[in-house]
């Protein structure tokens, strides 16, 4: 990995630990695709999963007095590592150039629905019967692409959680499918030594820059960070389909 390459994962991860710190979520969002990008989908599932795991620890804690009912915590968590193991073995099968193009169309979809869809609110009866469907189809897309997000964050957006009972539930969602992927990664063969390093050090950058996110969080309005970051999302999403077109 040469030294361009390791400002920009650099970069990536540090944006991500940011729109982590001030939102509890997304450095996969930007991670993902900037590393699918460099490298291949592949390579940028494999780097996501410690970050996914280690910071996730410690916001689960920290938010622990969520009022959320375990019940509808554990459907999800346990339908997201389901499908984290089912979304790995297709990793492992599918073609990389078909997984970066469904990347990106997953990401314009995301973001088109965020621009479209505001205020849709979904009734919350209703999303705990289907918590473990949705974290089932969350965990395929974050096992197979690396993001969750399309499903997952919109699924919670839908019912207006507040900040401290999104952050709790989505940690323990992180947790429990980094700790499916990884074991099946390794005997895949998609998670390397190497790699397994170079997402350790990712830890670095966005760790470091989580406070920053919180601290932009009282001085710059959501919807203006969430803003910028749909843009982000949209350019990254239409370079990984065009990118993809012309090979």
């Amino acid at each position: 990995m040469d030294i361009q390459n390791i400002i920009i994962i650099a970069a990536a991860f540090a944006f991500g630990g940011i729109l982590k710190g001030a939102t509890g979520a997304g450095a996969p969002l930007l991670a993902v695709p900037t590393l699918a990008i460099i490298y291949d989908v592949p390579f940028a599932v494999a780097m996501i999963v410690l970050p996914n795991i280690v910071p996730n620890i410690w916001q689960t804690w920290q938010y622990r007095r969520s009022s959320l009912p375990r019940k509808f915590v554990f459907s999800f968590a346990s339908g997201g590592a389901l499908g984290a193991g089912l979304g790995t073995i297709g990793l492992s099968v599918l073609d990389k150039s078909l997984l970066s193009t469904g990347l990106g169309i997953f990401i314009i979809i995301y973001v088109l629905f965020r621009v479209t869809n505001p205020s849709w609110v979904l009734d919350f009866k209703l999303a705990q019967r289907f918590a473990l469907i949705v974290g089932t189809l969350a965990g395929c897309l974050q096992g197979v692409s690396g993001i969750s997000g399309p499903v997952s964050l919109t699924f919670f957006n839908s019912i207006n959680l507040k900040r401290s009972d999104f952050i709790f539930i989505i940690s323990i969602f992180f947790i429990a499918m980094g700790l499916t992927q990884l074991p099946v990664q390794i005997y895949l063969g998609i998670m390397t030594m190497e790699r397994f390093g170079y997402s350790f050090l990712s830890l670095i950058p966005l760790v470091l820059f989580m406070p920053l996110g919180s601290f932009l969080t009282s001085h710059l309005s959501a919807k203006t960070f969430n803003k910028i970051i749909l843009v982000l999302l949209l350019v990254l999403g239409l370079k990984l389909i065009i990118e993809n077109m012309s090979i």
